[in-house]
């Protein structure tokens, strides 16, 4: 039986999700990647600038306004690692993001010439962030996983897992 192939979306979609695994701020594991032209240009994930201390460590988090403002989110990371790395530009990109953005990631968004975004869950008020994008031209559309594509590679991540597990040592 042939493996189903992903469309783009769910290609990209799972790539986030896989960030997102590498967040350090416990409040939200978010994930995003940034592509153009069908190629990752750029992923990010929630958690602290090189150097500084991380949520899930001693230091905890740091709140301000009801908000953890420690840790970068994942569409900031993703945008920073972009102008880290240089050579390319966000323009016309889309970006994969398992959450949809806050508003002041939205702004980012719109910046840096970001034309469309695809989230994988609402995270925030939306409506405030739609208006935006549309006065900006930015599409936002909320991801519809291929539920077939989805369950196969679920399994296929499942096998792949027990195969590297470490054997279990023997008992005496």
């Amino acid at each position: 039986m042939a493996t189903l192939r992903p469309s783009w979306d769910d290609y990209f979609m799972a790539i986030a999700k896989i960030a997102s695994t590498r967040a350090t701020c416990d409040r939200a594991y978010i994930g995003a990647v940034l592509v153009k032209n069908k190629r990752i240009i750029s992923t990010g994930y929630n958690g602290a600038p090189p150097g500084l201390p991380h949520c899930d460590g001693p230091a905890g988090h740091l709140m301000e306004e009801g908000h953890c403002i420690r840790t970068l989110h994942a569409e900031e990371n993703a945008i920073l690692q972009l102008a880290a790395i240089g050579g390319q530009s966000a323009e016309g990109a889309t970006l994969y993001t398992t959450h949809s953005p806050c508003y002041h990631c939205a702004k980012k968004i719109i910046m840096v010439g970001i034309k469309r975004v695809v989230a994988g869950a609402v995270f925030t008020n939306t409506v405030s962030i739609k208006e935006a994008f549309e006065d900006a031209g930015v599409t936002m559309e909320m991801y519809q996983p291929n539920g077939a594509w989805y369950d196969e590679m679920s399994q296929k991540f499942h096998e792949i897992a027990e195969k590297a597990s470490p054997a279990s040592p023997p008992t005496a």
